[in-house]
């Protein structure tokens, strides 16, 4: 990736994250099976930033573990004196560069690469020293507030805290998000004093201070949806919310049916052909892949898996990492597939286990078969092969294979490979005892009459 040497990040992620009540970081917990930080990053690393800054505070070693070999540099906030002097931390290792500087949050997942790129723009105008991402929300709440001149120039910003009642019943408020030219931000943030309610360095007074320099400082508006925070476990449910609604929304417009959408939930990176049926009551977890003219019923969780044109899911079936589902092959209900491919056209349509396997094209698989793939250790293959068939309640106990068009008679447990074309039964011979059911239900009868 071509670095882009114009524009270097500082997120923000140093704070304790108390409301979350939790020992991960706050920043690490999921949204669409993704940590909210990478969610962050993902829009930041289109930019192709020249550098990236993560300020850490508290369980600094998670993020340390996590971003590892993403090409990030952590800086350390060792006490907690508000977010300018959060955002001052990133000084020494960006001390050489020269462009412009996003200061963002951790925990405002969904900033938007294109907010970013048009705050950068707003600094071309040469007397504009800061740009600030700004946002009118439903309750303002205790957002910091910003009066401007009717358009885009900064007036004045202010804390709720320190806000009087006219300045609180204003709508537009501060999300922190701003960029300013390394040539000005040092200096700004240097200049910033703890005289306030709160006795913190706040980074909107990097604003004030431009402005008290006689500089511009100016806005861009966006929505709230954009710069919405996470504190609370509840605030994170509301956020898994509105992205699994967004991405409903772009599945139906690109092909896909839902009966029920609600019910649905994609991860980050679920891929969906078009003509795919999907119904009520689905989970993806990470790393699915779909092509068109699918079929997902309903109960289906599925993870790590890839199903290929025509192929139909369950209900109540699992997909585990490492299945393949190829063309028109089919798992009905009460089927668990892992690392385990099923051939074209093949069939496993209910209570089967599927685990480190490679199924054959055509190859039928019976209820309630089971690869025993496990012996306590080790992991081991079972290969069944083309136009196979596989009897109900049978156990092929890996690794072992089963050739083209060899049938396994119900109810085997099988421990050697079958060659092709043969059948292999590993159950009794049945016996029958002529009337000898008469007779004991006879006597049974008897003995319980006479109790």
């Amino acid at each position: 990736m071509t670095q882009n040497s114009d524009i270097a990040a500082i997120i923000l992620a140093a704070g304790k994250g108390t409301r979350m009540k939790s020992d991960l970081h706050k920043v690490l917990h999921p949204i669409a099976g993704r940590p909210m930080l990478f969610h962050l990053m993902d829009a930041i690393n289109r930019l192709k930033p020249a550098h990236k800054i993560v300020v850490a505070g508290d369980r600094r070693e998670q993020l340390e573990q996590s971003l590892s070999g993403s090409g990030t540099t952590i800086a350390l906030q060792e006490e907690q004196l508000g977010t300018a002097h959060a955002a001052l931390q990133a000084k020494s290792a960006l001390s050489a560069f020269t462009g412009n500087i996003l200061i963002c949050f951790g925990d405002v997942p969904f900033l938007r690469t294109e907010t970013v790129q048009r705050l950068c723009d707003l600094l071309r105008d040469a007397e504009t020293k800061v740009a600030v991402l700004a946002f009118r929300p439903a309750d303002a709440g205790a957002y910091g507030r910003i009066v401007t001149d009717g358009r885009d120039r900064v007036i004045k910003m202010v804390e709720y805290k320190d806000a009087d009642d006219a300045e609180r019943k204003l709508t537009l408020c501060n999300s922190g998000v701003m960029v300013v030219h390394s040539d000005d931000l040092w200096r700004l943030l240097e200049s910033v004093g703890n005289d306030n309610a709160a006795g913190e360095y706040y980074l909107p007074d990097v604003v004030t201070n431009a402005l008290g320099e006689g500089h511009v400082a100016r806005i861009l508006e966006t929505s709230e949806e954009e710069v919405a925070g996470v504190n609370s476990r509840f605030e994170l449910a509301a956020m898994e919310a509105a992205w699994q609604q967004r991405r409903r929304k772009l599945a139906m417009e690109s092909g896909v049916s839902m009966t029920a959408p609600e019910t649905v939930f994609f991860s980050y990176d679920t891929s969906i052909g078009r003509d795919v049926m999907i119904e009520p009551n689905v989970f993806f977890g990470p790393g699915v892949s779909i092509a068109s003219h699918v079929s997902i019923h309903a109960f289906s969780h599925i993870e790590g898996a890839t199903i290929c044109a025509g192929a139909s899911v369950g209900p109540f079936a699992r997909l585990r990492p490492g299945a393949l589902l190829e063309e028109d092959s089919k798992v009905g209900n009460f089927v668990e597939m892992k690392k385990a491919t099923l051939g074209k056209g093949a069939k496993a349509n209910h209570l089967t286990y599927l685990g480190d396997a490679m199924v054959g094209a055509g190859a039928n698989i019976g209820a309630g078969t089971i690869t025993c793939n496990y012996d306590g250790y080790f992991k081991y293959q079972t290969v069944i092969g083309e136009g196979a068939f596989i009897g109900s309640n049978s156990a092929l106990v890996a690794p072992v294979k089963i050739g083209k068009g060899a049938i396994v008679g119900a109810g085997s447990t099988v421990t050697k490979d079958v060659a092709a074309g043969d059948l292999a039964l590993t159950r009794a011979e049945q016996s029958a005892k002529t009337g000898w059911a008469d007779r004991f239900n006879e006597a049974s009868a008897k003995k319980k009459a006479g109790r």
